[in-house]
């Protein structure tokens, strides 16, 4: 009888995924926090999510050289973040304090999941010994 991981793992895989994602794009907001007009951003997780769990299911193929190249988006669920403090004069959104706060907190889900999913195979692997 053949596993299927996606029934053993559940949802933790595609969160593991998501929460990599999102600490790419909070370090990314902390390392431009002192770059003019740029704008911070964040992840939807519930969008992004759905839209890790949709790229396992199919993939979009090219038939023909002139079709467009009708590509998913990389991150779904990524958009700019409100700034929470008036502008400083040079158009910056970035508040170090929050983005390293949720980077933290982002960090600390991150290795739950990871907690989750060693659960999980611990689980397949004593099944497979029959422990």
């Amino acid at each position: 009888m053949a596993i299927s991981f996606d029934k053993a793992l559940g949802i933790h895989q595609h969160t593991l995924g998501v929460r990599a994602e999102r600490a790419e794009v909070l370090s990314s907001n902390i390392a431009n926090a002192d770059t003019p007009n740029y704008k911070a951003q964040d992840l939807d997780f519930e969008q992004a999510l759905a839209g890790a769990k949709s790229r396992q299911s199919f993939a979009l193929t090219r038939s023909h050289e002139k079709h467009f190249d009708a590509s998913i988006d990389p991150q779904p669920g990524l958009k700019f973040r409100v700034p929470l403090h008036p502008d400083t004069g040079d158009g910056n959104t970035v508040d170090l304090q929050t983005e390293r706060n949720l980077f933290m907190q982002n960090t600390l889900e991150h290795q739950m999941s990871l907690g989750f999913l060693d659960g999980k195979f611990s689980g397949l692997k004593k099944a497979i010994r029959g422990d």
